[in-house]
């Protein structure tokens, strides 16, 4: 096995050249990836009601081809559901990653062309070895295999020719045979598409296994690995797995998670490595060990446009390239991929933190902020908040989700927050002023509404009992996969529906 691993690290490290020179000649490498996706689908259906034939330039794309979101691409999503092709794609589409995404539709059915599954999803996933090996020369994540928390929903079939489901479902089914040695449990297991059933034949089927690394939503994971310490009975997951080094997580910030993950994985030395993976694509690995931030990765078959968040409500927005983007400023992703979806509007707000390589953090949702009263708290303020809170009064946070309190008679409005703790705070009232004074000092549209308590009051907090956010989570049949806790909103929906399911006697204000 250590042979193997060492060869596998020589193999992997390849690509590293490739990558260095995306980074080296980003325009460039993105022209290349617009001239291409244009050139192929000009004979598709949309391609020739959109007259890709005679685009020459960005400029034109941009004239002929409004921003789009999911339920602008339906209709043609829909037909090719059915069975057609050269819809939106010149190649055949017969999978399509089911995602819960914030539409009218309860889910999202997002075509993924053989493209996008070889040249964006599974490149990334290579990508996040290569880089991991490049980082730690030592590495030794081949001596063992690696645990995959996958999606809610296995694959089905919609007809002779289509199959859906959850993104880490569709990989899954069409990994390599290499990869596949390497993963653990069996795809029977891991396929599961009751959770809580998963999750305990998860725990039997692995607590014997070497496993060396692990991938997954840091939400469910910690639901896992709660489960494998009681079935086994130990302290801590090193107990378990005494070779474990990595960690891959994505699709939320992993801040508030560290400090639980320090608890369940009492090692220094562990690795965690951050990823942008979406049923849309692939966007962004963690290049270094610089928590927070990604590499773009511009050589996946997708085109990157952003749009100034200021300019979202725009009624022709206008988008930049990549030259044109600035530091600190956030910004909607825009995305034109090699599976047909063209300008789509994707839901994730990212700022970038460095332009020589292009590295970005997620900051939040389009839909997701709290803008009631002008404010314009996003997730990355909530985040940062809350961190500080917890830094300075010992608390560490498993769940959370927070919305408006309107104007109600004379009384000014507010933000009421639902709040699991991991490790409750020694002092709570000064756990809730620290987040609301750190959320001052880095928001000032939210300071200039607390000034006097004229428009915002102090944050109402509610303490959840454990298990809170599990239970509700379960009961909108949010378990699993790429499911997550929706963390801020601009209306009551989620905290009036729990608050409903939490007994006064156990609400803490």
């Amino acid at each position: 096995m250590p042979i193997i691993n060492a060869v596998f690290n020589w193999f992997i490290k390849k690509r590293i050249h490739q990558i260095e020179l995306f980074m080296k000649y980003p325009d460039e490498v993105q022209e290349e990836w617009f001239e291409h996706l244009i050139a192929s689908a000009q004979h598709t259906e949309w391609g020739k009601q959109h007259h890709y034939k005679s685009v020459e330039s960005l400029h034109d794309f941009k004239q002929r081809v409004p921003i789009q979101n999911y339920d602008t691409l339906k209709p043609y999503i829909e037909r090719m559901l059915a069975g057609e092709q050269n819809v939106l794609w010149p190649t055949e589409i017969k999978w399509f990653a089911k995602s819960s995404g914030t539409t009218s539709d309860r889910s999202k059915f997002i075509p993924v062309s053989a493209e996008a599954l070889e040249e964006c999803h599974m490149k990334g996933g290579k990508d996040m070895l290569t880089l991991y090996c490049n980082n730690r020369p030592n590495a030794r994540l081949f001596t063992g295999k690696s645990l995959t928390l996958g999606g809610s929903h296995q694959v089905s079939q919609l007809n002779a020719d289509t199959f859906f489901g959850d993104l880490s479902a569709v990989i899954m089914k069409n990994l390599p045979l290499w990869a596949e040695f390497y993963r653990t449990p069996d795809l029977d297991i891991a396929l599961l598409e009751n959770f809580e059933e998963k999750i305990e034949k998860m725990a039997h089927a692995t607590k014997d296994v070497n496993v060396t690394g692990i991938s997954g939503v840091p939400t469910w994971n910690i639901v896992l690995f709660k489960k494998i310490l009681e079935v086994t009975g130990k302290r801590n997951l090193l107990e378990v797995w005494p070779n474990l080094e990595l960690y891959f997580h994505g699709a939320v910030n992993f801040t508030p998670y560290r400090e639980q993950f320090k608890l369940l994985i009492p090692n220094g030395d562990m690795y965690y490595l951050e990823t942008y993976n979406a049923s849309e694509g692939f966007f962004g690995i963690q290049d270094r060990e610089a928590p927070g931030e990604m590499l773009l990765m511009l050589d996946y078959g997708i085109f990157y446009e952003f749009l100034p968040l200021e300019n979202l409500e725009d009624e022709q927005p206008e988008t930049l390239t990549l030259d044109q983007v600035e530091l600190g400023r956030n910004y909607a992703l825009i995305i034109s991929t090699n599976a047909g979806l063209w300008r789509y509007m994707i839901g994730d707000t990212i700022r970038f933190t460095s332009l020589v390589p292009y590295r970005i953090q997620i900051t939040g949702r389009t839909k997701h902020f709290i803008n009631a009263f002008g404010e314009e708290v996003i997730i990355d303020n909530a985040e940062r908040a809350l961190q500080e809170a917890c830094r300075q009064t010992g608390a560490i946070v498993r769940d959370y989700t927070a919305g408006p309190i309107y104007f109600e008679g004379n009384n000014a409005g507010g933000h009421e927050w639902i709040i699991e703790f991991e490790k409750k705070p020694a002092e709570f009232e000064r756990f809730v002023d620290l987040m609301d004074e750190t959320l001052r000092k880095i928001n000032s549209d939210y300071d200039a509404k607390r000034f006097k308590d004229m428009a915002l009051r102090r944050p109402v907090v509610h303490r959840a009992p454990e298990g809170t956010f599990f239970r509700w989570m379960k009961e909108r049949g949010k378990l699993g996969g790429q499911h997550k806790v929706p963390r801020l909103a601009n209306n009551r929906e989620y905290v009036d529906g729990l608050l409903a399911i939490l007994e006064p006697a156990n609400r803490a204000v």
